[in-house]
């Protein structure tokens, strides 16, 4: 039985998803939430499909069993193009998952010169040829996988570490030959660079799902308690190993 204090649980498998539990904050102050990171199994980048997939669905399995939350957010595009049909057949709550917005930036550019920036998996699924089969035709897709993304987005929430090497490895890609109007966020993570990519390329709109989950979210929820008061976000890990203190300072400031 959902009630006032029934959270949303989000899960990722590091503080990728914390870009999209931000949002929810923001739209659903009132909300308990719940973020709960796979530190034991990160990264995901590098491991196979099957035991991603076993993985996810383990880990998020036993966190509903125990938390009992209203909805599951799978906060993780990896996660989400692999094990969402899983995840969805063994809980009886709503799960949303995460889609590279290629539509929006589709539609909103004029030139058509897009590009999505993933990890080295999304990039190259099948998944992802189909979204932009549906949502990007007639558009030049430039895609670049990438998992230093990644590590440096952990860097930047752990120590606060900005990325050094951010506009060798991004530059070529983004503006040869032409220079792309707008680039798909597609992994989580990516969000957390932001004000670092609008930064090194302002020309360039930075597109990422965050705001349409938390939309999701609040027409999935509609009609239910919430609480009047914003509770504090409880962070959850798997694993022995605490959770760097700049990422428990960033939690405990949504």
């Amino acid at each position: 039985m959902v009630t006032a204090s029934s959270p949303v649980l989000v899960f990722d498998s590091g503080v990728g998803g914390l870009s999209v539990a931000a949002e929810i904050r923001r739209r659903l102050p009132g909300l308990p939430l719940h973020y709960l990171m796979d530190s034991a199994g990160f990264p995901y980048g590098n491991k196979d499909d099957a035991t991603l997939i076993d993985r996810v669905v383990s880990v998020c399995v036993a966190a509903v069993n125990e938390q009992r939350p209203r909805l599951l957010v799978l906060a993780c595009n990896t996660a989400s193009t692999l094990a969402l049909p899983a995840l969805r057949a063994a809980l009886d709550i709503p799960v949303v998952g995460v889609v590279p917005a290629l539509k929006v930036a589709a539609s909103a550019s004029s030139s058509g010169r897009i590009g999505l920036l993933a990890t080295p998996a999304t990039v190259n699924r099948s998944y992802t040829d189909n979204l932009i089969l549906d949502f990007a035709t007639g558009c030049d897709v430039r895609r670049f996988g990438s998992v230093e993304l990644v590590q440096w987005a952990e860097d930047w929430i752990a120590c606060g570490r900005e990325p050094s090497g951010l506009f060798e490895h991004l530059d070529s890609w983004l503006m040869h030959p032409q220079s792309l109007s707008h680039v798909v966020l597609g992994c989580t993570h990516f969000p957390l660079l932001k004000p670092m990519l609008e930064r090194l390329w302002p020309t360039i709109c930075w597109v990422d799902s965050g705001e349409a989950i938390a939309r999701r979210v609040e027409q999935l929820i509609a009609g239910q308690e919430v609480n009047a008061k914003q509770e504090k976000v409880m962070l959850f890990w798997s694993g022995e190993r605490i959770p760097a203190e700049g990422v428990q300072r960033y939690v405990a400031g949504l």
